[in-house]
């Protein structure tokens, strides 16, 4: 029986509340490093981080306890190649830190290998990952454009007004928050006639 790690991420806090993604991810990595006879030593988690950096809180936690544990060759399991990164350049700084501490890299979802077809495949699938974040960069990007277009606010929501759903109005508008717009407004107009010093 060998050891191994969990590493799950999702992208956004969103889907931290909201959905089941580290749950489901854990989940199916534990049924294969069940089905691969492998013991589950730790589980590291990134809530709401991008997998296009390299910098995150649980990839740090991970590397070091792969260093600590060196010895035992430990594997690391990710559910998809995705979850691991989302730019080509990070998943390769990724594998090349997961095989200076001696771990190996392991998933239900792809086979990992060292020959010539197996390396492509990763490629592939990395790059894929890659094209995915971007294209949905590109779609957020031309989405807020054309809310723009349309006179709508697409930006966070300065202190004093909240998003809401209004009648007659698709998707969320910008109103005033009371009673902080209130306050706002009399402190800022009371310092403009000079009523307020400061």
């Amino acid at each position: 029986m060998s050891i191994a790690v969990i590493y799950t991420r999702v992208s956004s806090n969103s889907q931290v509340k909201k959905g089941d993604g580290l749950g489901s991810q854990e989940q199916r990595c534990r049924e294969f490093a069940s089905y691969k006879d492998h013991e589950v030593a730790e589980v590291f988690r990134d809530e709401g981080v991008s997998g296009g950096l390299v910098d995150r809180p649980g990839i740090k936690e991970m590397m070091t306890w792969l260093r600590k544990n060196r010895a035992a060759e430990p594997v690391v399991l990710i559910d998809d190649i995705s979850r691991l990164a989302r730019d080509t350049e990070v998943h390769r700084k990724l594998r090349s830190a997961l095989g200076s501490v001696g771990a190996t890299l392991e998933s239900p979802s792809i086979e990992f290998g060292d020959d010539a077809d197996s390396i492509l495949f990763e490629n592939i699938v990395a790059s894929m990952a890659q094209h995915h974040r971007q294209k949905n960069g590109e779609q957020v990007v031309h989405r807020m454009k054309a809310r723009l277009m349309n006179g709508y606010f697409t930006f966070w929501g300065p202190t004093g007004y909240a998003y809401a759903r209004v009648k007659g109005h698709s998707g969320k508008i910008m109103v005033r928050d009371e009673p902080n717009a209130s306050l706002i407004q009399e402190t800022l107009e009371g310092f403009a006639t000079g009523r307020f010093q400061t």
